[in-house]
């Protein structure tokens, strides 16, 4: 049995939010103490650590389970398959729908729900639920489709990441710069007699380091502790995260690409979490490094620039934008290996080898 993506779709918000709207923000220290630096030098400094220029934030009237279902149909074109033949909905994300100026996640029903509502299925074998992975929720779904379709248990999947991170970001918090709105779909199919000769999923990996990692990201205070209401956001010791990342993502990665039996060479792109432009870059590099290779040029395809960092979204969004044509001196032909790998709250870490 092959298990392959088949359809590809994502909704990125038309809302540009670019480095410069930051520069008339209140910035503080985690303990309300005062930044010793202009907004202009912590924005400088901001772009040149993570390659952000700007990012999109979804209008007032849109909800996270609304960018899912943007995508969700895209990808169910561009399959160009009947929805209600789909017999899971897995929907990646960590704050709900979170409607504009609310400071309350509402995860009831879950989103899948919400999703599978607005996509107008009214097959009740459809199953739709939610994967709370923190940024690799995405990747893991995927891992879970394919699982039930080699249980016998599916044949069509749609699996979403969606996020509106910037309902959940403490204007006060130079790191807020970071998030944005987004969400990317896929379609899985799992094929028994296809004369296709790539062979879609071939190894996977996931693991969850929590001893002591468990609280790298949470919700937090607001850094500005003149107010005094009980809202909690978005928070990251990213120091401990960068640490984490560029140590533990690498050997993940290996230790999926040794299971699939895909020489390192073979490895056409590398569509990882983006997170921040410098990390990812250092865990391709050390990645590679274990193989006793230098990182090759243009192997690792990135969106940050222009779309931030969207969480569970980004990974999909990036996959369908390169197939689509719209990024820039990058293509995934039929047949190359690519892996996708992400990192994030838990602290959780997966990679899928797969072949296109």
């Amino acid at each position: 049995m092959k298990i392959k993506i088949t359809g590809t779709g994502s909704y990125i918000p038309s809302l540009v939010e670019p480095n410069d709207a930051f520069h008339n923000h209140t910035f503080l220290n985690s303990d309300g103490s005062a930044i010793n630096a202009t907004n202009e030098t912590i924005v400088r400094k901001f772009k040149a650590i993570t390659g952000i220029d700007e990012r999109r934030y979804a209008k007032d009237h849109l909800n996270t389970s609304d960018l899912g279902s943007f995508a969700a149909e895209r990808a169910i074109e561009s399959a160009n398959i009947n929805r209600e033949d789909i017999d899971y909905i897995i929907v990646g994300h960590n704050y709900g729908d979170v409607r504009f100026g609310s400071h309350q996640s509402d995860t009831v029903p879950s989103i899948a729900s919400r999703v599978k509502h607005l996509l107008r299925i009214k097959n009740p074998r459809c199953v739709a639920y939610d994967v709370l992975f923190g940024c690799p929720g995405w990747i893991e779904g995927v891992i879970q489709a394919q699982a039930y379709m080699k249980a016998g248990m599916a044949k069509t999947c749609l699996v979403i990441g969606a996020e509106t991170l910037s309902r959940v970001i403490d204007p006060h918090d130079r790191d807020s710069m970071i998030y944005s709105d987004g969400a990317g779909a896929v379609i899985l199919q799992a094929r028994e007699d296809d004369k296709d000769e790539s062979a879609g999923i071939i190894a996977h990996e996931s693991a969850t380091y929590s001893l002591d990692e468990a609280h790298f990201i949470f919700f937090g205070e607001t850094n500005n502790q003149e107010i005094t209401d009980n809202r909690r956001y978005i928070k990251m010791y990213g120091r401990k995260i960068y640490e984490f990342a560029i140590t533990n993502v690498p050997l993940a990665m290996k230790s999926c690409l040794d299971k699939s039996g895909v020489d390192i060479k073979e490895v056409k792109k590398i569509l990882i979490h983006q997170a921040n432009e410098k990390m990812d870059e250092a865990i391709v590099k050390r990645f590679y490094k274990l193989y006793g290779l230098d990182m090759p040029e243009n192997v690792m395809p990135m969106s940050i620039r222009k779309l931030g960092n969207s969480s569970v979204a980004t990974v999909p969004t990036l996959y369908d934008l390169i197939l689509r044509g719209d990024l820039e001196e990058q293509t995934i032909n039929k047949g190359d290996i690519i892996i996708f790998a992400s990192v994030g709250a838990g602290m959780n870490i997966n990679a899928i080898v797969y072949q296109n």
